[in-house]
């Protein structure tokens, strides 16, 4: 199994807690040296805190284990593309890379451009993106 899918699988997994949790079904994990530094998911509901999306609880996570405030050299595996919120922290961590599996079209960052983050973090997207959709899907469906 190539490393990239180990990690969205583990992202996945945190998304799934989301899901069980009551919470729109994002997981995240950060990534140091090909090891995992930091996993979060969504926790908006639990925490009473809209800010507590899964990318913000992951860099907090990261940035306190390194214990350092810059994530230069870590990647982010996310299941959905970060909303502008989390685009705007991940660029004051500076993260080093952002893999994300689906594309959120309504809330994503990408409505407007990669100028929301550091100039030196690569993007990659669509990593079992299947699988993170069907998730959505199945949640929001849930929820109707």
């Amino acid at each position: 199994m190539i490393l990239a899918d180990y990690f969205m699988k583990e992202a996945l997994k945190e998304a799934e807690k989301a899901f069980e949790e009551g919470e729109v079904p994002v997981g995240a994990v950060i990534v140091s040296g090909n090891t995992i530094i930091a996993k979060a998911h969504n926790q908006v509901e639990i925490l009473t805190d809209p800010t507590a999306h899964a990318e913000m609880l992951a860099i907090t996570s990261a940035t306190n284990y390194l214990g350092a405030k810059y994530l230069e050299d870590c990647t982010l595996y996310v299941t959905l593309e970060p909303c502008p919120m989390c685009a705007s922290a991940l660029n004051l961590a500076k993260i080093g890379k952002i893999v994300y599996a689906a594309e959120d079209e309504k809330n994503g960052f990408m409505r407007y451009g990669t100028k929301m983050l550091h100039p030196k973090t690569k993007i990659d997207f669509g990593l079992m993106n299947t699988e993170s959709i069907s998730l959505m899907q199945n949640f929001f469906r849930d929820k109707r």
